[in-house]
């Protein structure tokens, strides 16, 4: 007797089961790569609303010594307010080393800019986003939070700082 080979389209069980498993693996590996997408979308989506400044970028009018009047901010920094920003700079050196939650965060490390007689522009106050402390270094680092303006007066009663920055942690 002869036999003859299945049509094209018809299959064994054992070939079904395979092609059965195979359809599955690949259905899963497509949910995968569509998750994987999704996922890296989202993240690169949120890179997009962080806003990369400079403390240029939070300049304004203001002569040294000159007394600190609201109307002095520009409009471009009133738009800041409660953004996510950016910003490179230095930890301003105080007597806690490791698990700093607090700080002052300066443009540069000549520790010249908070204070009285020091620029308002040139210093943000942080906080530390909480389990995310950081220890000093006299290195630059880039801090990455929520940026919101709000007067700090010192003990003359002068105003020493403006901006602020909270939910903060280093990049």
């Amino acid at each position: 007797m002869m036999r003859t080979s299945p049509a094209p389209f018809e299959r064994s069980a054992g070939s079904r089961r395979i092609l059965g498993n195979v359809a599955v693996g690949v259905v899963r590996l497509g949910v995968s790569c569509l998750l994987l997408t999704v996922a890296t979308a989202s993240l690169a989506g949120q890179g997009k609303d962080i806003k990369d400044l400079t403390f240029d970028d939070l300049k304004f009018e203001m002569k040294k010594g000159e007394r600190f009047k609201d109307s002095m901010l520009t409009q471009d920094i009133l738009d800041l307010e409660g953004q996510v920003i950016r910003v490179r700079g230095f930890i301003r050196p105080s007597l806690k080393q490791k698990g700093i939650a607090k700080f002052v965060f300066v443009r540069d490390n000549q520790e010249c800019c908070f204070g009285p007689g020091a620029m308002l522009y040139d210093c943000i106050l942080v906080q530390v986003e909480k389990g995310k402390e950081l220890d000093f270094t006299v290195r630059p680092i880039t801090i990455e939070g929520k940026f919101y303006i709000k007067k700090f007066k010192g003990p003359d009663d002068k105003v020493w700082a403006i901006f602020r920055m909270r939910e903060a942690q280093k990049r």
